[in-house]
């Protein structure tokens, strides 16, 4: 039987530091879903289609499916489950709440993440320059305006707040 080799991963996930070894197939999802029981990045597509398993490597969207848990040694991760401040949702979250931004709520994370980083980027987007962004990340139910009117709505709230977590 052969052996896998295995990598020694040191990351930051959600503001928590994490040491450990990984096989080197080991995607990027399966690590944050088995090994750190962060089940909000969802498995679907696994071919970077459908935008669900999106996560932030230093603040950069990625498609978790397809991303090899090495390739974030000594990188910052956060997944949907780091996204409120403690017991204070983020703006995003919130919004999405108020607009009905989720319907089955399967997307969600992975809309919720992309989004995140579109205005970690730019805070002031166009509906033009969000609807390009969010191109890859499907939603099933058809949420889309909703999901356009949560994003743009944070928008205002972060410029308003100067604050982007």
């Amino acid at each position: 039987m052969e052996t896998l080799a295995s990598f020694n991963l040191t990351v930051t996930v959600n503001g928590q530091a994490w040491s450990g070894e990984v096989s080197i197939e080991e995607t990027l999802l399966e690590f944050l879903r088995r090994r750190l029981h962060l089940t909000g990045t969802k498995r679907s597509c696994e071919s970077e289609v459908c935008g669900a398993c999106t996560v932030l490597v230093d603040d950069r969207a990625v498609s978790a499916c397809n991303y090899l848990a090495f390739e974030a040694n000594e990188k910052s991760l956060l997944t949907i489950e780091g996204v409120a401040g403690g017991d204070e949702l983020d703006p995003l979250q919130e919004a999405f709440i108020r607009n009905i931004g989720a319907q089955c709520g399967y997307c969600t994370p992975g809309q919720i993440m992309a989004a995140k980083a579109l205005l970690m980027e730019n805070p002031n987007p166009s509906r033009e320059q969000l609807a390009e962004w969010l191109n890859g990340n499907i939603c099933r139910c058809g949420a889309y305006g909703a999901i356009a009117q949560s994003t743009l709505e944070a928008a205002t709230t972060f410029r308003s707040e100067k604050k982007i977590r």
